[in-house]
């Protein structure tokens, strides 16, 4: 039987926590492939870019609408557990989808289906993951493994797509939804075997007892944490108007390469390249060096840096188009430095029968802002160019990002910790 009952670090740390790492790095790469295979199809299928944007929208749904109320669960629940029904949840899932396809009978609206389900599991994954990592891993090393995630992502991001182009012109769809199957599942074994400090569960003051308390209790008290807290709170409203400023760019970066640039396909994949190659050396950088001792300022200056990047993206003239390749690799450098560190305060910060809740809402507000932002930033390019945007929203991000420097609530939130929240209380 595994003991889960302590809160402390475990000993040998890297090696339990890594194992279980590796393997969710595997899953990654199988689900970059499941989305790559299934777009493709839907792509050959319809040729609609109505289909395609509304199954994007569809798999983000369950994580902003769900996403505020499933960090309770994970709090409540234990996260070990959570993390292996979601995986083979998925995994059965696109087992069925693979079983669909070899019987030739897949439609649309089966991959409507998986894609809302593989969200859903996403949803209850990402902050049991997330709240699971500061009780594993020393509050020293969090920016270094939050770096080993940024590369992480960056990897996948560069090398998922031509492998799945690959595997799609040597076997059938179905096969390649099978590695995911098999990722899947090498994600779940380690946590078979690998036990996960579970969070101390808080109860309820009573007139001189204590009870347990419920659901709908635990999901007030995550609300009020964040409400009581303002440090925390002006950090989460920050990254979610930079997130609205900045999730665009990505979106409209085809449509400024041909009106820009005059260039193409092959101009459009060395930008993305260079993105993908900035986010693997910061992810390098950041695992190694672990950022600044005040985090807080490590992420400030990512931020800064993204901003700078996109400025100039936007602000480039079209014989040097040089400059939006540099431009892009210090977005993705720099994207590291703003994420890596951040994610790592919220987890060394945030107390741990908390993080779920948190995380969740964090995830579910960040995510709200992409669909927001780009039903907003598609009819002002229309209208004022779309190198606008790039300028504007740069240059905001940075405006914002000096303005926080002169907050202390949120400049001190690592030094302050939970005080304000008990203050408040």
């Amino acid at each position: 039987m595994i003991d889960e009952t302590t809160t402390t670090v475990p000993e040998r740390w890297v090696a339990k926590f890594f194992t279980i790492w590796t393997g969710q790095a595997f899953s990654l790469v199988g689900s970059a492939l499941v989305q790559f295979a299934l777009i493709w199809w839907l792509t050959q299928k319809t040729g609609s870019a109505t289909i395609l944007a509304t199954v994007s929208l569809v798999a983000l749904l369950p994580q902003i609408v769900l996403g505020p109320f499933v960090g309770a669960l994970v709090d409540r629940w234990n996260r070990r557990l959570i993390m292996i029904v979601a995986d083979t949840s998925i995994a059965v899932a696109t087992a069925g989808l693979m079983v669909l396809f070899a019987m030739g009978r897949i439609e649309v609206w089966h991959i409507y289906a998986i894609s809302l389900f593989r969200s859903l599991g996403g949803a209850f994954h990402y902050p049991a993951m997330s709240a699971s990592t500061s009780l594993m891993v020393p509050n020293k090393h969090l920016a270094r493994v939050a770096g080993a995630n940024q590369l992480l992502q960056g990897v996948v991001s560069i090398f998922a797509p031509p492998l799945g182009a690959l595997l799609i012109s040597l076997m059938p769809t179905q096969w390649v939804l099978g590695i995911d199957v098999v990722t899947a599942l090498l994600a779940v074994v380690p946590l078979l075997f690998i036990a996960i400090p579970q969070p101390l569960q808080k109860l309820a003051q009573g007139a001189g007892a204590t009870e347990k308390t419920s659901y709908w209790q635990d999901l007030r008290a995550g609300l009020v944490y964040v409400a009581k807290w303002p440090g925390l709170l002006g950090l989460i409203i920050l990254a979610m108007a930079l997130n609205f400023l900045l999730s665009p760019s990505s979106s409209l970066l085809p449509l400024l390469i041909i009106k820009g640039f005059g260039g193409g396909a092959q101009e459009l994949a060395w930008v993305e390249s260079a993105f993908g190659v900035g986010i693997i050396l910061g992810g390098i950088v950041l695992s190694a060096w672990g950022g600044f001792k005040r985090r807080i300022m490590t992420s400030f200056i990512g931020i800064i840096g993204i901003g700078l990047g996109v400025i100039l993206t936007g602000a480039a003239s079209a014989e040097f188009f040089y400059l939006v390749l540099a431009a892009n690799f210090l977005i993705g450098f720099a994207q590291v430095l703003a994420n890596g560190p951040i994610h790592a305060i919220f987890q060394s910060a945030i107390a741990p029968e908390m993080q779920g809740r948190v995380f969740s809402l964090i995830g579910a507000g960040a995510t709200a802002m992409m669909p927001l932002s780009l039903l907003v930033a598609g009819p002002v390019a229309d209208l004022l160019g779309v190198r606008f945007w790039y300028i504007a929203g740069g240059s905001i991000c940075i405006l914002m990002t000096l303005a926080a420097l002169f907050i202390p609530a949120i400049m001190n939130i690592e030094q302050n910790n939970q005080k304000e929240v008990q203050a408040a209380g």
